[in-house]
């Protein structure tokens, strides 16, 4: 079985509800431990959802789930790490399927790559590193633009960072965002002007290869399909 060691491909997906990008990231997951694939990122976007990681408390969804399904918005539970979030159009939402040893040191290179795509387009940020794990992400100045959370299993990430490129901010109010009363931004709100959600996935494609030091083949995915496909096979 090849390993597949040095080998990343991204994915543009558009837009996929949860569930089915969800589904979508358990079957490249599956392939990268089979080794039928490399690293894999998955850039899409998704429509509104509130997502629970496993350190979620009740009180960060203050409103009942009724309220907020009138207002659109699904509350989706999910086995990654870190509290609750918001997904939306025109937010980049990034699934990188890479394996790895270290999960931290895999946090912290999402982070790295966050913050240099981000330089690409006029936007100052940074890590929160020392600071614990609730500010984990990327942030401007105290406004956060970016969050991350990831699932580890036999070495193989889920899961990944959703950086706000230009999307309704209010939402994010109704909720008590990863878990922090911090103010949340996006670069549209930041550099006054709309970024190309084209433009800006090609810059954090470059950065997470160069992160893997390899160069990222761009695959459609009809072809990411046919190369998971033996994943769905039954077993003899």
């Amino acid at each position: 079985m090849s390993d597949r060691a040095g080998e990343c491909s991204v994915v543009e997906l558009g837009r996929l509800d949860y569930g089915e990008a969800n589904e979508l990231q358990e079957r490249v997951r599956d392939a990268r431990e089979a080794g039928l694939i490399g690293d894999t990122l998955l850039l899409l976007e998704h429509s509104p959802v509130y997502t629970r990681g496993r350190r979620s408390q009740p009180e960060e969804l203050p409103q009942q789930a009724a309220w907020y399904a009138e207002r659109g918005i699904e509350i989706v539970d999910v086995d990654r790490g870190g509290r609750v979030t918001y997904h939306a159009p025109g937010q980049l939402v990034g699934y990188p399927i890479v394996k790895t040893s270290d999960v931290v040191a895999h946090v912290r290179s999402l982070e790295r790559v966050i913050i240099t795509a981000l330089a690409s387009v006029g936007v100052e940020s940074r890590a929160r590193v020392d600071e614990g794990s609730d500010f984990t992400g990327v942030w401007v100045e105290e406004k956060k633009i970016a969050s991350i959370g990831v699932h580890l299993r036999r070495s193989i990430t889920t899961h990944g960072f959703a950086i706000n490129l230009d999307m309704d901010l209010e939402p994010w109010q109704w909720i008590v965002p990863c878990g922090l009363q911090a103010e949340i931004t996006s670069v549209a709100a930041e550099t006054g002007s709309t970024v190309d959600a084209a433009d800006f996935a090609a810059e954090v494609s470059s950065a997470w290869a160069a992160e893997l030091g390899a160069k990222a083949e761009k695959i459609s995915s009809e072809r990411l399909a046919a190369l998971i496909a033996p994943t769905d096979a039954p077993l003899a």
